[in-house]
């Protein structure tokens, strides 16, 4: 079905842009059916808006432009019956900054729109991923791994005594603790891979087509990183990680979060700073 879906939307531009330029060609077509004295032209709002909320900002003055063109050879095939001849050059000059105009109205409102959107699926401190994103993000990674059959880990970092370093160093310092925590989760994934903050200090971790031997090295290579840091900067926490790997994908993204979760939390109450690791069936 995601397939299906992707090549959709790879034909549904030039297929939008085929419509949209017929349809200006045609309300053209129908001012020059129509004669002067009547006006159709807040009809081009339709393909104006149509394309710059759906192809871009760029496509949207193209198409301003195109239809103003469209009107003003249905006016200069009947220019005799204009009282000037350069009125019909006057009417599309304004007519055009009427559709620019319009054009940015509507880029701006999408972009604003796109902004909250996306600050609406961020972390505000450290930049990652929230939890709703993550669980976005994750499905169809998830869903890609069943389709192909491939192994993929979840990962569950949990900052061991944290609100000490709120209570002896305040929150600013928790604050810096917490940036460069991702930071260096960062640093060592992939592109491909996805990180959230879920929680205060609870972090999770999508290792895209990794089995259980890549997943373990990554969760090693982390801990020795972020302990290293945590020294360096003589904060006295540590970290407990549950590593969840599948090799055939269960139900849901929350599935695979509740069982590295689960195993995070086994080594939280057996002594902490360590690494929990499980091959799981769907």
């Amino acid at each position: 079905m995601q397939e299906i879906d992707e090549k959709h939307r790879r034909f549904f531009k030039p297929l939008l842009l085929v419509l949209v330029f017929a349809l200006v060609f045609l309300i053209g077509w129908l001012r020059f059916l129509t004669g002067p004295e009547y006006a159709f032209s807040f009809l081009y709002l339709l393909p104006i808006i149509t394309v710059t909320w759906l192809v871009g900002i760029h496509w949207g003055i193209l198409t301003s432009v195109v239809s103003t063109f469209s009107w003003l050879l249905a006016d200069l095939s009947m220019i005799d019956r204009f009282s000037i001849s350069f009125i019909p050059l006057v009417n599309e000059s304004f007519r055009l900054m009427v559709f620019l105009f319009v054009v940015l109205m509507i880029a701006r409102q999408k972009n604003i729109l796109e902004t909250q959107k996306e600050l609406a699926m961020m972390d505000p401190l450290t930049g990652v991923a929230n939890r709703r994103a993550f669980l976005l993000l994750a499905k169809p990674e998830i869903d890609r791994s069943r389709r192909y059959q491939d192994p993929f880990s979840v990962m569950v970092i949990d900052i061991d005594n944290f609100k000490q370093i709120n209570d002896h160093f305040g929150h600013h310092t928790g604050d810096r603790l917490l940036t460069m925590v991702v930071e260096t989760i960062r640093h060592h994934l992939r592109a491909i891979d996805i990180v959230a903050r879920f929680g205060g200090d609870e972090f999770v971790v999508l290792l895209v087509k990794s089995d259980e031997k890549s997943a373990a090295l990554v969760a090693r290579k982390l801990q020795k990183q972020l302990l290293g840091i945590m020294q360096k900067n003589q904060w006295g926490v540590t970290f407990s990680i549950g590593v969840a790997t599948y090799h055939s994908a269960p139900d849901s993204v929350d599935e695979t979060i509740k069982a590295a979760d689960e195993l995070m939390y086994h080594v939280k109450h057996n002594g902490k700073n360590n690494i929990r690791q499980a091959v799981l069936k769907a």
